[in-house]
């Protein structure tokens, strides 16, 4: 898989209004907010460059099949665990941008539920000529694994002084809306008996990219100062069984970020530097 690295990819996209407007249905925002010209939130550009790959190219898993711009790993369960993202200035609405990516790591790794593969991409987006956004994302392939237990749920501990927190209700309402929004047809979102028969989960697998984007708009909503910098590295999975907790502890510039299970254990975490 060595090979891989180094290799290209650049896709363009118009930045559609209609777009946006469905992504700020989908989390509970106004949708008259968007239009021509506005500034896209942090991370929602995750809901344009998608790929597009033809119904027949779809692997059995739901993923597009292995081997074109990402190196064909051969472990079966696949998941978007982390990205380290800086805004040098948003991305608007209604102009064409280009998402300029390179493969740059390829690693093996053996870890305690077994054989993982980590690859890191890094993307710069460019609109009118300058660079907006850059990104590291991480995409971690795991071989086939004993089957997931079910979190058993506890008390969730006390927030921080000053803490923001938000309850979130993962319904597959919600998961089939952001695997609309990102175009990911990834069977564990949606598609119950394939998660729990096939990948051993018990229950449909919340996005954790989802999960990213939840956190980052808790801190729009508590804060007016522009996000510059956001990171988020998955820890554990999350389910549609029950609630989880988002939590934010605001610093001077840094707001950190988690995702808590409902067992009360760390399932992401976060952090957002403001401008």
């Amino acid at each position: 898989m060595r090979e891989w690295v180094g290799r290209t990819e650049t896709v363009t996209d118009d930045l559609s209004v209609s777009q946006a407007r469905a992504a700020a249905a989908t989390f509970d925002e106004p949708t008259d907010r968007f239009d021509a010209g506005t500034a896209l939130p942090v991370p929602w550009h995750w809901f344009y460059f998608l790929p597009r790959a033809p119904q027949a190219q779809l692997d059995e898993d739901g993923h597009p099949k292995r081997g074109g711009f990402l190196p064909p790993v051969p472990y079966p369960r696949r998941m978007f665990a982390g990205a380290r993202l800086t805004v040098h200035r948003p991305l608007v609405l209604g102009a064409p941008a280009a998402r300029e990516g390179v493969i740059r790591d390829v690693q093996h790794k053996s870890g305690k539920s077994g054989s993982l593969a980590f690859v890191t991409v890094a993307y710069r987006f460019v609109q009118d000529g300058a660079t907006c956004l850059e990104e590291e994302q991480d995409i971690v392939y795991r071989e086939p694994g004993t089957a997931v237990p079910a979190p058993v749920p506890g008390p969730w501990a006390p927030v921080p002084d000053g803490g923001w927190t938000r309850e979130v209700h993962p319904d597959p309402r919600l998961l089939f809306r952001f695997s609309a929004l990102t175009f990911n047809a990834h069977r564990i979102h949606y598609d119950r008996p394939y998660a729990r028969d096939v990948e051993g989960y018990p229950g449909l697998v919340v996005h954790g990219p989802l999960t990213a984007a939840l956190l980052a708009q808790l801190v729009r909503q508590r804060q007016p100062r522009p996000i510059r910098q956001f990171s988020f590295r998955g820890v554990a999975p999350v389910f549609d069984l029950a609630p989880y907790r988002l939590v934010a502890v605001p610093g001077d510039d840094v707001i950190a970020l988690e995702a808590q299970g409902p067992d009360g254990r760390v399932a992401l975490q976060a952090a957002a530097t403001l401008g």
